[in-house]
């Protein structure tokens, strides 16, 4: 039986043609970028090309790039950075109750050091609501985190609005558009954006590597010291040959934003319309209009996920229940239990679809027949 790949959301495969440029990259740009004689120039001109090709993708000047090990690193380097860096302004951060463990995580790890941190509701779309966060903004608000698009139902927050409430206030914005970029049109002067993190793998290149963008004069601490690499701001020879496949990934990325929008959108609506027809019952979890194209979370009632999940996979159908990163753990989802509750039922039937590269309106139609397969054949037990 043929496997349909469904769990884009966790990790994509990489496109032929990123895979093409890192291998010519391993075989004729081994010199470090540090160096200054003439394999180490060479080397610089990759990495300075491949800089201006991502930092030009969201709007950003190329120097206002620095490059980490992965999304997770710049979603820590954004937020303890700032921390560090302007304790002496406030001690105040601001984030919501759905973002990502690398940014969950980090905020707690804070408030064991001394700082506090509001952690914003969400509606049953999983949206914030503006209203709350005027109400948690303060003058000791150094840092405001809040992602871009969730990465388990996806939602988009309104980064525009807060971008703008946040203009003639002191604190730091950032937002984790790992899931975002490359999907989503990305200005970072349009949305008031002072930083932001986003992943190679995510878009159809290599793991392993991430950006994260500092707007000119955001105050930032590094948190990996040695060199003086990324102009002193991430320590570390880069590794050229993967930041080459991530340019040509935000590359292909940017020259396919619309297209891949309707393609996922048609994707979604093949699902939904198999789903209704075959009269099995199911709802949709987040937001019904201002969403990621490429997340479907579905909850389907009578099913048990971890059950679910194995049956789908011994049919061919690889998705997940939300993260990847809590992939194994018997914990509910966080981001359904902010958007639901604690007991509710969504916790134990919902599963994440998410599509991507290497996808046809026919694998997504055969996908969901055997979904319903599945379904039908629990309701029968």
């Amino acid at each position: 039986m043929n496997e349909i790949y469904l769990d884009h959301a966790a990790t994509s495969p990489m496109h032929p043609a990123v895979v093409d440029v890192m291998a010519e990259a391993m075989k004729e740009v081994f010199g470090n970028p540090s160096s200054i004689h003439q394999l180490g120039r060479h080397a610089r001109k990759y990495l300075d090309e491949s800089r201006h090709t991502i930092a030009s993708a969201i709007g950003a000047k190329d120097h206002e790039i620095i490059f980490t090990g992965g999304g997770s690193e710049a979603d820590n380097q954004a937020i303890s950075g700032t921390a560090y860096a302007r304790r002496h302004e406030g001690r105040h951060i601001i984030t919501t109750a759905i973002e990502h463990h690398a940014v969950l995580h980090t905020c707690q790890r804070l408030e064991a050091d001394g700082f506090e941190v509001t952690y914003l509701p969400v509606t049953k779309e999983g949206v914030i609501s503006l209203v709350d966060f005027k109400n948690a903004l303060r003058e000791d608000t150094i840092l405001v985190t809040i992602m871009y698009g969730n990465n388990e139902v996806g939602s988009v927050q309104p980064i525009k609005e807060i971008g703008e409430l946040l203009v003639n206030h002191q604190a730091s914005f950032h937002t984790d558009a790992v899931q975002a970029f490359g999907i989503e049109k990305i200005d970072v002067n349009e949305l008031k954006i002072d930083l932001l993190s986003a992943s190679a793998h995510k878009l159809n290149g290599p793991k392993g590597l991430g950006i994260l963008y500092q707007r000119d004069g955001i105050a930032l601490q590094s948190l990996i010291l040695g060199g003086e690499q990324e102009r002193k701001r991430r320590a570390g020879t880069e590794n050229v040959p993967a930041i080459v496949g991530f340019a040509k990934a935000v590359e292909l990325a940017q020259q396919t934003l619309t297209e891949k929008a309707a393609q996922y959108t048609e994707y979604q609506e093949i699902m939904l319309k198999a789903f209704t027809e075959s009269d099995i019952a199911f709802k949709v979890n987040g937001c019904s209009s201002n969403k990621l194209p490429h997340v479907l979370n579905i909850s389907f009632d009578g099913m048990d996920v971890e059950s679910f999940l194995i049956n789908l996979d011994m049919a061919g159908v690889e998705v997940s229940s939300g993260s990847a990163c809590t992939a194994g753990s018997i914990d509910p989802s966080h981001v359904l239990v902010a958007m639901f509750g604690k007991q509710s039922k969504e916790l134990r039937n919902s599963i994440r679809f998410s599509f991507g590269y290497g996808l046809s309106n026919d694998k997504v139609a055969e996908a969901a027949q055997r979904t319903i397969s599945i379904v039908k054949r629990f309701a029968n037990v």
